[in-house]
């Protein structure tokens, strides 16, 4: 309540002090809402909360060079299956900021949301279908002290739930143009200097530090059509937890690099990236390793994989293995890899581009773990640079996109997938690794008046885990407003033979969006932008509903 009043007394005075200004508001309403029902096909018992939403209300108000505005947030009578549980039976204003802003100055207080170079460090976002809401609540304050140089300064608790982290996070960001500092004017120099760190009570032991910090640089270099970067990054020395629990009194440090480098121009395209992680896990909250609901992370350590759009190969995907754990069966200390992407057009009115072209993208990414040694008598370990560490995930995946008439356009998709079980499972690593090839056609049939009909086949082969797929979708648009689908994901050799339907359509109108689905969910990891979250197996009719304004 104390919130909402200061809100409104806040707006208030922006209006009243500028009332010959015309200020605007502008925001948006998401709703996302289940309804599970028992399912003995997938051995799937509705809760008792059968009935469960999520609901956003986000509101702003501009005036000039003032901006405020407030998030509501819903989850009643429990939030959507999937979800941390710190969230179910809550409602209320979740986030609220006010920010002024000009051409050398840019300050926030409340909640805000921030990132320093490419997130390695620091990123703090919003992913709804994730559950994802790491907004720091405090000061955000950013100065371009001249045309070359920028400045960035945060400070504040990391939101958890509708409640703070227990650590506070201050962070320093410095990112210089040097091409104009020494006047080139062929090459595009950028470099960026960070510091992030937790402060945090230890509740008098001493063996445990108060303040964690990151220390980070990066370079980046654009030449003509040639690009690449480094970041490169040191943890502070800190105790590690599992699931709630300090592990030990012990302390280690971290480590993050990333190297990525590429070419690009008119029908042609390479970029590959290398990362290496050593015990490079950073929350707001020491306690909060190990969570498995992405709460009170501080930075972004994505999948570095090609990122799908299919049933099946959405199946097997990478999630990121950054972590230390020494005192278990499961040893591991971090990960190491890279991917390279490739894309290239063949011309129109070549052999094989054809009359309207041939578009082609390949992708290959490999990751295992840190080749280490572990003694856990003593609690130490050692890990080599690269070495020759377990196999984690491999994918190989081709991709061909090409018009065939004025009406028609295909899509063929080929992927290779070898994967550690414990990814897929969130378990224990090294147990089990097994192989899976996808094939995927995709056709779409355009008509007059905003129709088309999309059509796509599905297969996964592979003699391990659940063994063999199939699946198909068909969507059919009679309108650019409204569109129903049918799929169906049929693990045909597996145990019971489940097959995984969904009904569903959507129908837009202006800033109004309406969708609604009914069938059976997949249990296992959902990606978006190669973070992940676990979902179980269940069934029922979701719906979702969008209105900007």
């Amino acid at each position: 309540m104390k919130k909402l009043i200061f809100l409104t007394l806040l707006l208030c005075n922006f209006y009243f002090s500028n009332a010959q200004e015309t200020g605007s508001f502008y925001g948006g309403l998401e709703s996302n809402s289940q309804w599970l029902q028992t399912d003995e096909g997938i051995n799937f018992l509705a809760p008792e909360d059968q009935f469960r939403a999520n609901n956003y209300v986000l509101l702003n108000y501009n005036l000039g060079k003032f901006t405020a505005g407030m998030q509501f947030e819903s989850y009643l009578p429990s939030a959507l299956l999937g979800y941390d549980p710190i969230f179910d039976n809550q409602n209320g204003i979740a986030t609220y900021y006010v920010n002024y802003k000009d051409e050398k100055l840019d300050i926030t207080g409340g909640y805000f949301y921030e990132q320093f170079g490419s997130g390695l460090i620091l990123r703090s976002w919003e992913d709804r279908q994730l559950g994802l809401n790491n907004a720091i609540k405090g000061l955000n304050i950013k100065v371009n002290l001249t045309e070359d140089v920028g400045l960035k300064a945060v400070f504040g608790k990391q939101r958890y739930g509708f409640e703070e982290s227990e650590g506070t996070i201050q962070g320093l960001d410095a990112e210089v143009n040097l091409s104009n500092a020494l006047k080139l004017d062929k090459v595009d120099i950028q470099m960026g200097l960070s510091y992030v760190g937790r402060n945090q009570n230890t509740n008098g032991v001493e063996a445990i530090p108060t303040n964690v910090g990151a220390y980070g640089g990066r370079l980046d270099i654009m030449v003509g059509d040639f690009y690449a970067g480094a970041e490169a990054i040191v943890k502070d020395p800190d105790v590690i937890a599992n699931e709630g629990v300090i592990s030990s009194n012990k302390l280690y440090d971290g480590t993050a690099l990333q190297v990525n480098a590429g070419y690009a121009k008119k029908g042609i395209g390479v970029n590959a990236t290398f990362r290496r992680l050593e015990n490079f896990s950073f929350f707001s909250d020491r306690l909060a390793e190990g969570n498995i609901f992405n709460q009170q992370v501080i930075n972004y350590v994505p999948g570095l994989t090609k990122q799908q759009d299919y049933l099946l190969t959405n199946i097997y995907v990478y999630n990121p293995q950054p972590r230390l754990i020494i005192e278990s069966f499961d040893q591991r200390a971090g990960e190491v890899g890279g991917q390279i992407d490739f894309f290239y057009t063949f011309k129109k009115g070549t052999s094989l581009g054809g009359k309207y072209g041939t578009k082609l993208s390949a992708n290959f990414s490999y990751w295992g773990g840190l080749d280490a040694e572990y003694n856990i008598e003593n609690r130490w370990y050692k890990a080599k640079f690269i070495g020759q560490g377990r196999q984690l995930f491999r994918d190989f995946n081709l991709e061909v996109k090409k018009k065939l008439s004025r009406n028609w356009s295909s899509a063929f998709t080929f992927q290779n997938v070898i994967i550690d079980k414990g990814i897929v499972e969130g378990g224990p690593l090294g147990n089990t690794t097994f192989t899976s090839n996808i094939a995927v056609i995709e056709a779409t049939r355009r008509f007059d008046n905003g129709k088309a009909a999309r059509f796509v086949a599905q297969h996964l082969w592979s003699e391990d885990d659940r063994k063999n797929w199939a699946a198909a979708v068909i969507e059919y648009n009679f309108s650019t407003s409204l569109a129903v689908y049918v799929a169906d994901n049929w693990n045909y050799e597996g145990f019971n033979e489940i097959h995984y339907y969904s009904i569903g359509g959507s129908y837009s109108k202006g800033n109004t969006r309406l969708g609604l689905n009914y069938g059976r969910q997949r249990g296992g990891l959902i990606c978006i932008g190669g973070v992940c979250r676990f979902v179980p197996e269940n069934t029922g009719l979701s719906a979702n509903l969008t209105v900007a304004f």
